[in-house]
């Protein structure tokens, strides 16, 4: 991972990880995407940490302009996608293990 340098803490910078819930980021559209949605605020991408993780950085004079970002722009989003792919994701999850208990609850039972 990216160190810090002492130049990135004294030249006022400030920084952030944009996370996913599904590894959208191994898609290169939707990395592309990200930062360029990230770039309307002045987020600079340092790196790409895992599918699920990316490092931003921007002057902490940006700030200045976030209130002429656009509506649908947060310049502190932390989070990439919808809340319904988590949601789903928890799903799938949960039942997947559900499944997996009812298997070894039959197994368990059919053994006797």
């Amino acid at each position: 991972m990216t160190q810090y340098s002492q130049d990135d803490l004294d030249d006022e910078w400030e920084f952030k990880i944009v996370r996913s819930g599904t590894a959208a980021f191994r898609k290169a559209t939707v990395l592309n995407r990200l930062i360029e949605e990230e770039a309307r605020a002045g987020w600079v991408m340092l790196e790409k940490l895992d599918d699920s993780r990316i490092r931003f950085k921007r002057p902490r004079r940006a700030r200045a302009q976030d209130a002429y970002l656009p509506d649908d722009a947060d310049a502190y989003r932390t989070h990439y996608g919808s809340p319904a792919q988590y949601t789903m994701t928890v799903l799938l999850m949960v039942g997947a293990i559900l499944l997996l208990a009812l298997g070894i609850l039959a197994f368990v039972v059919a053994s006797r």
